[in-house]
């Protein structure tokens, strides 16, 4: 049986991301919000939320139970001390809180994810597990031997 772990990543999360496009749908200010302090423009991407919410997905499925301030801390970035003229020191700051708490939300209506009783976090549920062994198993039918032998 064919697991997240056996695809390469961008393929995977463009797959998947597709696949979510028809179970979730962006919020109306998704498209005017930053994805995190150190940025300057909210993202170019038109599928952003989407690549985003399998992105978070795949993450909650390695690492759960995993809640909105590691999340955050992982789609973090570096802020320079000094933001206008990039001359101070970089310092890590957090991405966006309400980005990532909107998608799990999302993804734990569409039965995706779910939170375990006496649990801080989310994990995947059972549908959810499915949903990415069904994805990694369609991505690696896509995939021809000299793509896999590049990511080996």
């Amino acid at each position: 049986m064919v697991t997240l772990y056996d695809v390469p990543v961008d393929a995977f999360l463009s797959t998947l991301a597709e696949t979510l496009s028809k179970q979730i749908e962006p919020p109306e200010w998704s498209e005017f919000a930053k994805s995190g302090p150190d940025r300057e423009l909210p993202p170019e991407q038109d599928n952003f939320w989407f690549v985003r919410a399998a992105s978070i997905l795949r993450i909650v499925a390695i690492e759960g139970p995993i809640g909105v301030e590691r999340l955050s801390s992982i789609y973090g970035g570096g802020k320079a001390g000094s933001t206008r003229y990039r001359v101070g020191p970089v310092h890590h700051v957090s991405g966006s809180g309400k980005i990532i708490r909107t998608i799990l939300q999302q993804l734990e209506t569409a039965g995706l994810l779910e939170k375990p009783p006496n649990s801080i976090g989310r994990v995947v549920s059972p549908q959810g597990q499915s949903l990415l062994d069904k994805t990694a198993g369609e991505v690696l039918k896509t995939l021809n031997r000299d793509d896999l032998n590049r990511y080996i």
